[in-house]
């Protein structure tokens, strides 16, 4: 009678902790190969694109979370790869700097990048966005459209791993 009980219990928590919904975070399922830029990243343990998008729709303007996320290079900083824009899905973005601008990545990057660092939303000021449009070579009339401040999703990566 006591081991029905137990094997009972047994089941019960298996079933309510197994029906939890938990955050999954992937892992690599073969080495592939990366390149890394700033402090060491490894591939264990990231959210996708998917999780990340979520995470920063949740967020707000005094939030700041430690993040490892995998996602899609849009776009990197021409003149130094000293920022770069990444996928979130089809209507978002955020844009990456890296911290103390202690590193930067190539300027031709593209692909698959995992990032790691902190996620915050940020009201960039209009100097700022335009300052990036220019680097990235947006035109004069293309700058000077820009004449309010943006809210954007923003991570300060302390360390990537760009797929080659």
């Amino acid at each position: 009678m006591k081991s029905t009980v137990v094997n009972f219990l047994a089941i019960l928590f298996l079933l309510v902790t197994g029906s939890c919904k938990k955050e999954v975070r992937r892992e690599a399922a073969e080495p592939e190969a990366y390149t890394s830029y700033g402090d060491s990243v490894t591939l264990a343990g990231y959210w996708s694109t998917e999780q990340m998008n979520r995470k920063f729709t949740r967020m707000d303007k005094t939030d700041t979370i430690p993040v490892k996320f995998t996602a899609t290079i849009l776009e990197v900083c021409p003149k130094k790869g000293c920022w770069m824009k990444v996928k979130l899905d089809e209507d978002r973005q955020a844009m990456v700097r890296f911290k103390d601008y202690g590193f930067f990545v190539p300027k031709d990057a593209t692909g698959e990048v995992v990032i790691e660092g902190k996620a915050y939303v940020e009201e960039m000021p209009v100097k700022d966005a335009r300052h990036y449009a220019e680097d990235a070579g947006k035109t004069e009339e293309e700058i000077a459209m820009i004449t309010e401040p943006e809210l954007t999703y923003a991570i300060e990566a302390t360390g990537v791993l760009i797929r080659e």
